[in-house]
This record gives structure tokens, sequence and C-alpha cells, in this order.
């Protein structure tokens, strides 16, 4: 059985996981089930593409998220860490093995789904935010319509996390009147406005100028501080040092190697690791 350590050094079972996944397959293209055997038993990334024109998403995915612990993804581009994350909410249909979330295993069963999406938030790396609405009606639009809230009270929770990201200033103002910086710090308060336990980051700096990198980092590290379960897709490597319990590095659909941040850093195992760490260190 794997271990896994907690924001507290203790090690845990994968009974103690929040997000427990086993045995993942995620394949794209039209016949994606009958081909997951067929990358079982051995089929490569490039013959699955060339031969058969499907695109390998996932291989055999194992790994366990503690609660309260920062995860964070790194991987070339196509490695499928963007995939792994969108599994957990049901973005993307894997076609194999079981994903667990806080006891809830993912399924068709509808009622299942809504319950994982109700306690995981996710921040693309695009802000998605509706560019006719203000920046609280944005914030108050899914508690109101999802949770059923009452506006007052949405409003009082959107202005709370809009605080928390440091930008109530702007709640009256529209996105298009906002740095991307900023609308990144909105997406954010828009996730937390669902009281999410577990957020999932894909990659939320990649579309930011340099200069706006910082203020959004700034606003995750306190809410790894805060004790947030996080999954992070980033190649941010100060952040990674700064608050990830757990690294995970990714190659072809695989987790190539998973440590604690100290040994991932120091000491990795994976000449793949090793590799990608002397191209971005």
């Amino acid at each position: 059985m794997e271990n896994a350590y907690s924001v507290t050094g203790k090690v845990e079972t994968m009974s103690d996981y929040k997000i427990e996944i086993k045995n993942l397959y995620k394949i794209f293209g039209p016949n994606d089930k009958s081909m997951v055997d067929r990358v079982a038993n051995g089929m490569g990334k490039q013959e699955l593409l060339d031969h058969h024109k499907h695109v390998l998403g996932l291989r055999d995915v194992n790994i366990g998220i503690s609660a309260n612990s920062i995860n964070v993804i790194m991987g070339l581009s196509g490695s499928g860490k963007s995939t792994l994350i969108r599994c957990i909410n049901r973005l993307e249909e894997h076609q194999e093995g079981t994903i667990i979330v806080d006891g809830t295993e993912l399924s068709e069963n509808t009622k299942n789904i809504e319950a994982i999406r109700a306690e995981v938030g996710m921040v693309f790396q695009q802000f998605n935010l509706f560019p006719h609405l203000s920046i609280l009606d944005n914030c108050t639009l899914a508690p109101i319509w999802v949770k059923k809230m009452p506006k007052k009270e949405a409003e009082e929770l959107a202005l709370k996390h809009l605080e928390r990201v440091q930008i109530l200033d702007q709640a009256q103002k529209y996105p298009g009147q906002l740095s991307g910086g900023q609308q990144q710090r909105v997406a954010i308060a828009r996730a937390l406005c669902m009281e999410p336990k577990i957020m999932l980051f894909d990659e939320p700096t990649s579309a930011l100028d340099p200069e706006m990198i910082k203020e959004v980092l700034d606003v995750m590290v306190n809410l790894a501080k805060q004790g947030m379960t996080m999954i992070v897709v980033t190649h941010e490597m100060g952040f990674a040092k700064e608050v990830a319990d757990q690294m995970i590095f990714m190659d072809e659909g695989m987790i190539v190697e998973k440590a604690d941040t100290k040994e991932f850093f120091a000491n990795p195992k994976s000449d793949r690791t090793k590799l990608f760490l002397s191209q971005i260190l």
C-alpha cells in the first residue's frame, strides 16, 4: 500500500486520501474504450496515433491526494497533466479505473457527479468570466442558481471571497475593465464562492504577462497556508518549492515520479525527471 506525506509530515494510507485515483486510463478517439486494452498491453503513444488515429491521454495512473495538501503536477505539453485534473470533476470521462473524491466514487451516476463537483472548484488557464456581468454578479451566479442561495447571502459570500483575493474594490466593474491578473483572481474568488473542499488549478498563470503572475501566485500561496486541498498544474518553480507537499511528474500519460518536494528537487530518481528539471531550473 502506498504512502503519502500530508502537510504535517504524517504518513497516510490510501484510506486517508481526500482523492484516490487507481489504474486510470483515458483515450481520445472514436473507439476509445476498445483501445484501452491495447494501451494496457504496451501499445505506445505514437503507434496509437499513427495506426489507430487515437490520442493517449492517461495510462494506468495511480495517485493519492491527502487532505489539506498541496500537490503540484509538472510535465511537458501533452503529458496528461490537464487531462488528469479534468477527469477529477468529470470534465473528461475516463474509460477505465476509479476516481474517489472524499469517499464518493466518480461514475456515470449523476448524483455522484454533482456531489463531487459541489466539493471541487476549478480555475482554468483562461478566466472564462461572463463579460456582460459585473465582477460581483460573476461570483454570485453559481451560488444562486446551483445552490439556490438567496441573493443577499450570495453577495455577502462573494464580497468575502473578493476581499480574500484582494480585489474587493473591483466588485462593481466588468471583466474587460480589469487586468489579466485581476481577472484570474476573480476566477479564483468565483470558484471559492461554491465553498469547495478541493481546488484544481490548470496552469492558472500561463496566459498572464510576467508582471501579473506574482499577484495570482500570492493568492494561491495564501490559500495553501489556510489549509485548502489543492492540485496545481504549473511550471512555476518558486511556487512549487514554497508550498507544495507532493510533486508529481508526468510523461506520455503516465506518472513517472512522485515525491515530497525537497526530495523531488534535490534527488530526482527518473532520468526523465532529471532531464526535465535540468531544462527548466
